[in-house]
């Protein structure tokens, strides 16, 4: 088990990833789920090397990144991200879900994928995990998967991404998200004033590349949305940031 050192605002060492998790999520607000986005860059700012996210991160990222989830109620990611990670169970733990048991929550979470087209294939590891519940946000009104998936599969079709993430809360119950990206996704939400918290893992790797992919695309934000620190650890010589973002009041 990787240990991590809290640097700010008071420091603490040899913490685990559940104990840097443990206070999530934050207040939930009226009307929609708390959401908090999840991601990972270079110290050059890439959000992916070679395609891909899991490549920058740690075996600490990859405890921290699991320990949010089991304090959530679901996932938020975009059906890109799931072409290119594949995904698998939503909580890989046996000692996660048992924890959540105890707590009196479902041993697993509900995960959200954002799609136009719902042309996700059937073999995706999201989708052969029997015991994942998936939620196809689309403004599609008739598109479905193919058959063949294992996982259980339910749809919210609204043509505002926006109203979705609120229909989250009122029609599926979800208090609590983490939205995993990626950067389309994050560039939708983020301007739209529904993200509570970014927790953002600067990994100690320079990568380069023409025209690199970020955490955020889209036009510039004017004004920029400012962000809040709130905690910071350390492990591995990676820094983990957990920031507020001032201006969520969607």
């Amino acid at each position: 088990m990787q240990t991590f050192t809290r640097l700010y605002p008071d420091r603490a060492e040899g913490l685990s990833a559940v104990d840097v998790a443990s206070d999530l999520p934050g207040p939930i607000p009226d009307g929609r789920p708390f959401m908090c986005l999840n991601m990972i860059a270079t110290a050059d700012g890439r959000a992916t090397v070679k395609g891909r996210a899991g490549t920058i991160a740690n075996e600490a990222d990859y405890q921290l990144f699991h320990a949010t989830r089991a304090r959530m109620d679901g996932i938020l990611v975009g059906a890109e991200t799931i072409r290119v990670e594949s995904y698998g169970r939503a909580i890989n733990s046996a000692e996660a879900r048992e924890r959540r048991e105890r707590e009196g929550r479902p041993a697993d979470i509900v995960t959200v994928v954002a799609t136009r087209s719902v042309s996700l294939p059937s073999d995706v590891g999201l989708l052969k995990a029997k015991q994942n519940v998936v939620v196809m946000l689309t403004p599609s009104p008739d598109a479905e998967l193919s058959d063949g998936a294992a996982a259980t599969v339910r749809y919210l079709r609204d043509e505002d991404m926006v109203a979705g993430v609120r229909r989250l809360r009122t029609e599926h119950g979800l208090e609590s998200i983490v939205c995993e990206g990626g950067p389309n996704l994050n560039a939708t939400l983020l301007p739209a004033g529904v993200v509570d918290e970014l927790h953002l893992v600067y990994a100690p790797k320079l990568a380069g590349g023409k025209d690199p992919l970020t955490i955020l695309t889209g036009p510039e934000l004017d004004p920029p949305i400012e962000l809040e620190l709130i905690t910071l650890h350390e492990s591995g010589g990676y820094i983990f940031c957990r920031y507020g973002v001032r201006t969520a009041t969607g």
